[in-house]
């Protein structure tokens, strides 16, 4: 690897930003720097990151390799900030120097510190691992010496969930630039170096998977990186990064899989231990009903248009937002909010869900420019206050963010106090989110969250909402077992829960592995009742990941998403890190070396250098303008139909379509050339375009291919379609 410089612009002026409201000054607390890098003699301490993952029916394996070396002169002291999945169970550590390996141990954090910082002193190689969120994590590694080469082995291990029959895996890349404007604790964890945007990574990253389901395993696929796949046999997968990728380090890796028939591996899985044996039930769903009469609802839609949502995140939360509003009943009403350093409301009162409504909503929403800082806080309570369109409807708010904030405790108690006034679903935008924010504020509403990293998931996530609004909750859950002796299960209480979901339970269990597990539940007004024999579970010593994950389960209850600022949970997170050897917010590993290489004690700290990530603009690292205005744009054109029967509600889902599809282009060619027709097919693909030419239709090659670029979603009508935009003078 090249040796490097790095010039570190600190952008963090007054005069750079615009005016921030804090608790303590006007100005964005931000101390994260750009970096510029040029050739020279700098250190660039982590040499490759590799993360090798073997799925086991629902349970990921992971072993994830830091290698970090020091081509200086003097020893350093490394820092790396890196992400994890929210639903890591990090359960071991080791360090490697030459054919040396050093075992990791749990620590109190307080005591890790110590222990870490006492072998710095005296000279010795050390590593430590903090916990500083459940998705954000930092590596410390000290006295590493000119020519070494340390590598750092993290364990961990995640149950993976099916959501309509397709697993995921989700393996963090980046941790992205956070706002800390709301935050006044002072840490400082997030305040590391970036690289600007396009500058390559510093560092090697690569990801090898093997999938053993059991099923025969089909539609293996990943969203956000190439990927090499071979099927050793029909129930296993290898996956393999392609080096053909470009900057791979610089987003999250997302593989989906599913299995034959859309099959889940749902059942019980059973581990003993010593004398405490542990357990975990899938339960799949009841198949989806749809409701006959859907009931009118209120939206409110919270578009975060920050500095780190400029240029592609904030276009594809506008596909998004196109796309979601364009689903909406007629009957539904509606209202949008945009937010940075400040918020933009559409609407004084909500309004409802017609054609030319939507169509000024979407105009409203293209006017809104990345800029500011992301107060979340201050945005949500603009939203509790808006008035509702009716005193007694149930208002649902959605939420569309990178999620690049450190308050997220405070979010989730603001939702927390606010559950009778409103449901909060969650859409994460970008290649690397804040994945504990975005989740979380989902999970303390019992709703849902999405993730939309392209223009093409973002329709397929704004169909999947609508489906999932559409769809009757399993309400009213309840977990009973006879004959099977269960305690300490997790979650406490079972939420409402989306019947494309499984519901997961974890525990423990006394005596032998008999009897009957038996989940009940409403779905609409028909109660549902499933029954499972506890000797037909799988008991294998191939289970002692469950071990962990109960174990991460319920530190996630008392702490991840725990809203009580007031009680301490500290002294029982502590207690369950040390018993099941797991890194938490209290519990850190640290690795000693016990040879002495440099008495001196004295090493060069130096930050890793993280990559901007993917599609995020540099000005996400420091702010700039505010949320503009509402702007009204007149229309120019009116819509009509040729020959076509139609029921009167399928033709307005056509023309909300099409205004949120091609409404924009439209004005503009209508505007250059006056009457346009268009004609789709019967597959809703768009045939061709004319313009009208002294009483003739000129049919124009040039138009069709700008058209069809910005044609994401079909319509879904059966039948050819003419439409006509008529110039209205």
């Amino acid at each position: 690897m090249k040796n490097l410089v790095l010039l570190f612009a600190l952008l963090v002026s007054a005069a750079s930003f615009g005016q921030y409201k804090t608790a303590q000054n006007n100005n964005q607390k931000t101390e994260a720097p750009y970096l510029e890098i040029s050739e020279a003699n700098a250190i660039i301490p982590l040499l490759s990151s590799k993360a090798d993952v073997h799925i086991t029916g629902t349970i990921a394996h992971v072993k994830l390799t830091q290698v970090y070396h020091n081509e200086g002169t003097i020893p350093i002291e490394a820092k790396y900030v890196f992400p994890m999945s929210t639903q890591a169970a990090i359960h071991d550590m080791k360090m490697k120097i030459g054919d040396r390996v050093v075992n990791a141990k749990i620590f109190e954090k307080q005591k890790a510190e110590k222990v870490y910082n006492d072998a710095v002193k005296e000279g010795k190689r050390a590593a430590k691992l903090d916990q500083s969120r459940p998705n954000v994590f930092q590596m410390k590694v000290g006295n590493i010496m000119p020519s070494d080469r340390i590598a750092i082995d993290i364990y961990y291990t995640e149950m993976l969930t099916p959501i309509n029959g397709e697993y995921q895996f989700v393996a963090p890349g980046v941790v992205g630039p956070r706002f800390t404007g709301e935050n006044t604790s002072g840490e400082e964890t997030f305040n590391q170096p970036y690289t600007k945007k396009g500058i390559a990574d510093t560092f090697d990253f690569d990801m090898n998977m093997s999938i053993n389901a059991g099923v025969t395993i089909q539609n293996v696929a990943s969203s956000s990186h190439k990927i090499n796949v071979t099927y050793p046999k029909k129930d296993q997968a290898t996956v393999f990064l392609s080096k053909s990728n470009i900057n791979p380090a610089n987003r999250d890796f997302i593989l989906n899989y599913s299995l034959r028939g859309n099959a889940i591996s749902s059942g019980l899985l059973l581990y003993e231990h010593d004398n405490v044996n542990y357990f975990a039930y899938m339960m799949e769903p009841p198949a989806q009903v749809q409701e006959k009469n859907i009931t009118a609802r209120e939206y409110l839609f919270i578009v975060d248009v920050s500095g780190s949502m400029n240029g592609y995140p904030l276009e594809v939360s506008k596909n998004l937002m196109r796309n979601l509003l364009c689903n909406l009943h007629p009957d539904d009403t509606f209202n949008v909010q945009l937010f940075a350093s400040s918020s933009t409301v559409y609407s004084s009162l909500p309004v409802t869900a017609t054609e030319n409504n939507i169509e000024d909503a979407i105009k409203f929403l293209s006017n809104g420019q990345g800029g500011g800082g992301t107060e979340l806080l201050s945005a949500l309570n603009v939203a509790y206050k808006l008035p509702r369109a009716d005193a007694g409807s149930a208002r649902s708010m959605v939420v569309i963010t990178d999620g690049y904030v450190t308050v997220e405790k405070e979010a989730f108690k603001m939702i927390e106090e606010h559950l009778d006034e409103a449901s909060v679903f969650t859409f994460g935008i970008g290649s690397s989110v804040n994945r504990h924010l975005i989740e979380g504020m989902a999970k303390v509403s019992n709703s849902q969250s999405f993730i939309a990293t392209s223009q093409e998931e973002a329709s397929d996530m704004a169909l999947k909402f609508k489906e999932y609004i559409a769809s009757p909750l399993l309400t009213q859950v309840k977990f009973e077992t006879k004959g099977f002796e269960v305690y300490d299960v997790e979650p406490k209480s079972i939420p409402d829960v989306f019947s494309a979901r499984p519901v997961v339970i974890y525990g423990k269990y006394k005596g032998e592995a008999n009897g009957k597990i038996m989940l009940t539940g409403y779905q609409g007004r028909k109660r549902v009742k499933q029954t499972y024999k506890v000797a037909d579970g799988n008991l294998s010593k191939e289970n002692k990941a469950l071990r962990y994950l109960w174990a991460r389960k319920k530190i996630e209850r008392l702490d991840d998403l725990n809203t009580n600022f007031y009680t301490d949970v500290k002294p029982e997170v502590i207690a369950l890190g040390l018993e099941y050897n797991l890194a938490t917010k209290y519990t850190s590993f640290v690795a000693v070396d016990e040879l002495i290489v440099n008495p001196s004690g004295n090493a060069k700290k130096v930050n890793q250098l993280l990559p901007m990530p993917m599609h995020v603009e540099n000005s996400a690292v420091g702010a700039a303008a505010k949320v503009t205005g509402k702007s009204i744009i007149k229309k120019s054109y009116t819509l009509t139909f040729d020959k076509i029967a139609l029921p009167k509600n399928e033709l307005r889902e056509i023309k909300v379509w099409f205004k949120a599809t091609f409404g924009k282009l439209t004005s503009t060619y209508v505007s250059m050339y006056g009457d346009l027709e268009f004609k789709f097919g019967k597959d809703g693909e768009l045939l061709s375009v004319s313009y009208l030419k002294d009483g003739k239709w000129i049919t124009s090659a040039e138009m069709l291919q700008a058209f069809q670029t910005q044609q994401i979603n079909k319509n879904k009508v059966a039948k050819q379609v003419t439409i006509k935009a008529t110039t209205v003078i």
